[in-house]
């Protein structure tokens, strides 16, 4: 029992998955999946109330719809109040919410939720990482922690 509820609480402490909103195609390919960029929405999963929504690029081809292609670090990062926003007493200063790998090996992205506690302000960060060589692509969204509905 004690195994289980170990197991249970890691699976929770996992960052959030991905609810894919739609993709639109930028190049078709003759053979196997064209090239899209996809939107998906990702709700932060310790602060009900804020949606980020990511668009990334995705490789098609046959690598790609075999899932071995590597997608290009190229993506945008847009995040809302979508709701009251209450923070949880213990909430650490920087975490990653979402995580997705980009590529076969070495390759992700990652969002990562920071807090400007001076200005009241949340800040999602979404990086591309190379395990081997690293990756500058980023995007950076923030969301001012505000009244909602009069509350």
């Amino acid at each position: 029992m004690k195994h289980l509820t170990a197991l249970l609480l890691a699976a929770l402490a996992l960052p959030v998955s991905a609810e894919e909103i739609d993709c639109v195609t930028t190049t078709w390919k003759l053979i196997g999946a064209n090239h899209r960029i996809c939107v998906s929405a990702y709700d932060d999963p310790k602060i009900p109330g804020v949606t980020c929504h990511v668009s990334q690029a995705r490789t098609g081809g046959i690598k790609g719809s075999i899932g071995v292609a590597e997608d290009p670090s190229q993506f945008s990062l847009a995040c809302r109040q979508i709701g009251p926003i209450v923070l949880p007493a213990k909430l650490p200063d920087d975490e990653v919410i979402f995580s997705e790998d980009t590529s076969l090996l070495f390759k992700e992205t990652k969002i990562h939720r920071m807090i400007d506690k001076r200005r009241n302000v949340l800040i999602y960060l979404a990086i591309s990482r190379r395990i081997i060589e690293g990756a500058p692509a980023n995007a950076i969204s923030t969301v001012p922690i505000q009244p909602w509905g009069g509350k």
